[in-house]
């Protein structure tokens, strides 16, 4: 995204209540209410309508399957039979992720409503980045939040959601933990890493 040329946007006030305040959010799970509370919390202080967009990942089913091998040891996998692909049920696993994430969108969703906040949302198959920056850019957000599941593997793995967020969106991008509270996440008392 680049500076806006529209003075409407430039001159608008977040403060008089005329306009809507779009923020995307990308999500890895469900939110609690304590998430939800924290984020809008956020936004507290702004007279403009605010509307968050959750995009939340659908889960790979192959992904699952190569992670869950991924944890036998070399030698489980010698000395078990091989697996064969035609015992997994690649479709119903497909159709159990998508249920997994759509419950997972909906108890969201239901959270930011129960915290006084006006959203919708979509699971996406995409790159996460890549439907954030299609999603800021359909929406004309004003910013993005990203959360993250608490660990810090997890932790590990989708800084890279923000730093290549941050790099192509023209809009400020947040990085939160979820089921972290502010005060944990700034201390590093939590599980998130802190400093990133």
């Amino acid at each position: 995204m680049t500076e806006h040329s529209d003075p409407v946007r430039a001159n608008d006030s977040i403060h008089d209540g005329q306009g809507t305040y779009d923020v995307v959010l990308l999500v890895e799970q469900a939110l609690t209410a304590a998430d939800a509370q924290q984020v809008r919390s956020l936004h507290a202080e702004i007279e403009d309508r605010v509307v968050y967009h959750v995009l939340l990942p659908l889960e790979d089913a192959a992904a699952r399957i190569e992670a869950s091998l991924g944890t036998l040891g070399a030698g489980d996998l010698m000395a078990a039979p091989a697996l064969a692909m035609n015992d997994v049920d690649i479709e119903a696993l497909r159709r159990e992720c998508r249920e997994s994430s759509s419950s997972d969108l909906q108890k969201t969703l239901a959270a930011l409503a129960a915290a006084g906040g006006e959203a919708t949302g979509k699971v996406t198959s995409e790159p996460p980045v890549d439907a954030l920056a299609a999603l800021v850019t359909a929406v004309d957000a004003r910013e993005a939040i990203i959360l993250t599941r608490p660990h810090v593997v997890a932790e590990f793995f989708h800084v890279d959601w923000t730093s290549r967020a941050r790099r192509r969106l023209g809009v400020p991008v947040l990085h939160l933990i979820e089921h972290e509270t502010f005060a944990e996440q700034a201390s590093g008392s939590g599980e998130g890493v802190s400093g990133v």
